[in-house]
This record gives C-alpha cells, sequence and structure tokens, in this order.
C-alpha cells in the first residue's frame, strides 16, 4: 500500500494495490482459520477469555474496512486494516508472552454457555471492534487535516466523515444489543439485570458516548471537526471497557483480570490520544479563528 501511494493513479500504484489486497485477503483467511481452529479445539465460540477477543476483533475490523474498501475504492481502508491488523497481531503475542501460559483456559462455571457467548460476547465484541475502527478512520482525517495531506480536498472531508459517522452507527446497534443481551444473560445467571459491575458500566459508557455523537450530530452542534474528535474519545471509552476495566480486580467479569505492564500500555495509549485530541481541537479552534478573520475582512472591504 506504501509503496502504491507514491503514484496511485499509474500502473505501479494498481499493481501494488492488488497485490495488497491478495495480502490483505490471505492474512484475513489465515486470522480466521486460526480462529476456527482454536474453537472447534475448546468447543466453543472464539471469544471465552480476553485473549479470545484480541484476534476477534482483529478480524472483524479487517473484514468491515475491507468491505467499505471495496465499496468506496479510496484506498483509505485498506491501508487502515493493514495498520489495525499488525496491531491486533502484535499485541496477541505481546498478550500471550506476557502471561507466560497457553492462554486456551477453560471457561469459568458462570461462562459455560455456548448459546450466550455465540450471542452476547461475541455482538459486544463486534462493537468494540466498530469503535477502534471508526477512530482509526479519524486519526487518518485529523492527520490529513494537519498535516494538509489532503490538500483541501472537500469532497475527502466529507467522505471521510460520512463513513464516520457510519461507524459510530454500527458501534451503537451492536454495542447496545450486546449490553441488552448481557443483562439478559445476568439476570438468568446472578438473578439481576443490572449491577453497576465495571464492565457492564464500560458497555453503557460506550452506548452513551455513540448516542451524544448521533445527536449532536443531528442537532448540529457538531460538524466534522466535532464529530472526528469525538471519534477519537470513543476509541478511549472502548479501550476502558475492553482492557482498563480487568485491571480494577472488582465485579463479577472476574474472567479477564491481568496485570504485568498492560496496565502501563493502556496509560501510555490514553497519553497519546489525549495529544491527538489537544493537536485536534487546537487545530480546529484556530481554522475557525481564521474563517471568522477572512469574513470581518471581506465584510470590511466590501463596506469600504
Amino acid at each position: 500500500m506504501a509503496f502504491g501511494w507514491v503514484a496511485p493513479a499509474s500502473k505501479w500504484g494498481r499493481v501494488c494495490n492488488r497485490i495488497a489486497w491478495v495480502l490483505l485477503i490471505v492474512g484475513t483467511l489465515l486470522v480466521v482459520a486460526g480462529i476456527t481452529h482454536r474453537s472447534i479445539l475448546m468447543g466453543r465460540p472464539p471469544v471465552g477469555n480476553l485473549y479470545d477477543t484480541i484476534p476477534f476483533i482483529t478480524a472483524v475490523a479487517i473484514i468491515v474496512l475491507a468491505f467499505i474498501e471495496w465499496v468506496t475504492k479510496r484506498g483509505v481502508c485498506l491501508g487502515l486494516a493493514f495498520f489495525l491488523a499488525a496491531t491486533g497481531m502484535f499485541l496477541a503475542m505481546w498478550y500471550e508472552q506476557s502471561k507466560g501460559v497457553d492462554p486456551m483456559n477453560p471457561l469459568i462455571a458462570v461462562l459455560r454457555s455456548n448459546f450466550w457467548l455465540a450471542t452476547h460476547v461475541i455482538t459486544i465484541t463486534i462493537g468494540y471492534a466498530g469503535g477502534l475502527l471508526t477512530a482509526g478512520l479519524s486519526h487518518i482525517y485529523i492527520f490529513s487535516r494537519v498535516f494538509d495531506i489532503d490538500e483541501g480536498d472537500k469532497k475527502f472531508r466529507r467522505f471521510m466523515t460520512r463513513i464516520v459517522y457510519g461507524g459510530v452507527c454500527f458501534t451503537l446497534f451492536f454495542s447496545l444489543v450486546g449490553t441488552i443481551l448481557g443483562g439478559v444473560w445476568a439476570n438468568d445467571s446472578w438473578g439481576r439485570f443490572w449491577g453497576w459491575d465495571p464492565k457492564e458500566n464500560g458497555a453503557l459508557i460506550i452506548v452513551l458516548w455513540t448516542l451524544v455523537i448521533l445527536h449532536a450530530r443531528m442537532a448540529g452542534y457538531i460538524k466534522e471537526w466535532g464529530m472526528h474528535i469525538c471519534a477519537v474519545v470513543l476509541s478511549i471509552l472502548v479501550t476502558f471497557s475492553w482492557w482498563h476495566v480487568n485491571f480494577l480486580s472488582i465485579g463479577l467479569h472476574n474472567y479477564g483480570f491481568t496485570g504485568g505492564s498492560g496496565l502501563k500500555a493502556i496509560w501510555t495509549f490514553y497519553v497519546l490520544e489525549t495529544l491527538v485530541l489537544c493537536v485536534a481541537i487546537s487545530y480546529a479552534i484556530n481554522e475557525q479563528l481564521s474563517q471568522k478573520k477572512k469574513k470581518l475582512k471581506s465584510a470590511e472591504s466590501s463596506a469600504g
């Protein structure tokens, strides 16, 4: 993909794009085959513990981005798919090595329900994947604006904003359905629909934040910059719900507790995302002030 970006409209660019597609398809098939093989060996859906969710979320993000790329043919989603795929695989390898044990551990008693694993857990993890890939698209928008990579192309900016809007809707749908299914499962297993468990709170936060984004967008409170800034915040909330709650050592969702250097990695991610937010907000404010100055100058010149 990187070699193709040198001259995307040339024959060289088209050849690189086709090679990239072949590599992405082969890599996706390998990940899906590994997930399937793992599920067959364990006799359950591929989301029984925290490690399981990493390759699963990676595969979902790749497939969704590949579909968007196939429909839009802009090259943006294909490049992001490779980045998220590599990140997911390295994260899975790091997790396995840091734990020092085989992650194919048996399920705890409360999770031994293939029906609920195949409905609630898979649905909620698809929501996590949607939030992360949406934030990834917003990062591309922000960096392209800050470094003037898009060269002021308004069509590209609108295109990215529409995709991110769709990604937020995708995240809301699966997160909301997964949260409701989790409540039904909790009522069946623990005798209560909701207990303000950290994992439950994390899922609820994602649902509420995506609702805030959509309502603010429809009401006109946020425009392009606001949409993408809110999507970056979504990546922080998804990381908190997916990973950070496992370090709190409380709650009934104790199948994912972990330790070691993972907490430092999470805080590093928070810091990096906060820096991206600061840059984006500063640039957006500066851009608005520049536009206001231009309007004032044009109004003064016309009045003069």
